[in-house]
């Protein structure tokens, strides 16, 4: 199995005009991130989770030829708002790409891209067969998938874990039951927003804290905003087995 982290950055206080800032003037390639997303690629198929804003520049940076499937964590834009974008990969493989997603993100997908749902189907509109997710194991083209059930504010998010890999995008607070689901992996990808409080996402310290708690071999910080700290700086603060994850990352499993 390869994992590609595709995005490490978020929405969350990134600036829409010019920053200043050590980590948006920075000319090191770890400090440029897009939003968070990561691609699956095991037993000859590909998987991406989340197909935010930067979804089609991720797939042309990472010159990605196929897409078998898509899996959502929750319905916020930075993690959906580039769907639209799989019609490239409708067209190259001629075929519908399966979706994956809870009903409440169905929900947001039929609001924000009701042109994909609509009875009358103009030419040329994505093309997908969706599947309905709950907080139970499923399995995407036969490879088994193990939904972890976070909890974004008040808002349900999942994770997932993929074999030996865990994935968990947007989370606050992580309930017993299902930290039981992630102990035993091997590599743990975990969202570290900034060093600040805040009421939505885990801070560095909750990060590493839950991380050591959790004992991966390797875990990854994602979902990272620039007030975090430059990469190169936040790095040497961390435990050995704890990154600060970067766009273009990748890992054999």
């Amino acid at each position: 199995m390869t994992i590609t982290l595709l995005g490490t950055g978020t929405s969350q206080g990134v600036p829409v005009i010019a920053c200043d800032c050590e980590v948006c003037t920075s000319t090191d390639p770890h400090d440029k991130r897009l939003r968070s997303s990561v691609m699956i690629e095991i037993d000859g198929k590909v998987f991406v989770i989340d197909s935010g804003p930067d979804f089609r520049q991720q797939m042309l940076r990472e010159h990605v030829k196929r897409l078998d499937a898509l899996i959502f964590t929750h319905q916020h834009k930075d993690h959906t708002a580039g769907m639209d974008d799989i019609r490239a990969f409708n067209f190259r493989q001629n075929a519908a790409i399966d979706v994956y997603a809870t009903e409440m993100v169905q929900h947001a997908l039929k609001r924000e891209f009701m042109y994909i749902f609509e009875e009358f189907k103009y030419p040329g509109i994505p093309q997908i067969n969706l599947h309905s997710i709950s907080n139970a194991i499923f399995e995407v083209q036969g490879v088994p998938v193990i939904p972890i059930e976070v909890l974004h504010y008040k808002l349900p998010v999942l994770g997932f874990r993929i074999g030996d890999f865990t994935y968990i995008t947007d989370a606050k607070t992580i309930a017993e039951e299902e930290r039981v689901k992630i102990k035993g992996s091997k590599v743990l990808v975990i969202n570290a927003l900034q060093r600040d409080s805040h009421i939505s996402h885990f801070t560095l310290e909750e990060a590493v804290a839950f991380a050591l708690e959790m004992g991966a071999d390797q875990t990854y910080l994602t979902h990272i905003s620039h007030r975090l700290g430059r990469h190169a700086d936040v790095s040497l603060e961390l435990p050995p087995n704890i990154h600060l994850a970067y766009d273009g990352l990748k890992f054999e499993l």
